[in-house]
């Protein structure tokens, strides 16, 4: 009689435990170019979205949290990590990313905090 029951708990428990692996998402523009995301940062733990742009692209973006946040823009050439942007212990931030390289570029969160921190991110390409 156990093993049914435990078996029926995993099953409920599987969607669960894939929403707390996804702390990388990729990006799906919508149709007008536009991408929003809301997340929860575990304490100690990262979200970032990425997506493949291209060189001339603008990407606006801005976000807001619940909490103080270590943000960064990033994406790797060989061995070096280049940042477009970085900055740290913010809750709120909104800039314009001009696209110098054709590389797959990730938007993170790093909440070094002892509480999950709320994210509410909105990218948009830029005529």
């Amino acid at each position: 009689m156990i093993k049914p029951f435990t078996s029926a708990v995993a099953l409920l428990m599987a969607p669960l435990s894939a929403v707390a692996s996804s702390h990388i998402v990729d990006i799906q523009w919508d149709a007008s170019g536009q991408f929003a995301h809301k997340a929860e940062v575990q304490p100690t733990k990262f979200v970032e979205v990425c997506a493949k742009l291209k060189p001339g692209q603008k990407i606006a973006w801005s976000f807001q949290g619940s909490a103080a946040m270590n943000f960064n823009i990033h994406y790797h050439l060989g061995k070096e990590t280049v940042y477009p942007a970085k900055l740290t212990e913010v809750r709120e931030a909104a800039q314009t990313l001009r696209v110098e390289a054709e590389q797959v570029h990730c938007w993170l969160w790093s909440n070094k905090t002892s509480a999950v921190a709320l994210l509410d991110v909105a990218l948009k390409i830029e005529p």
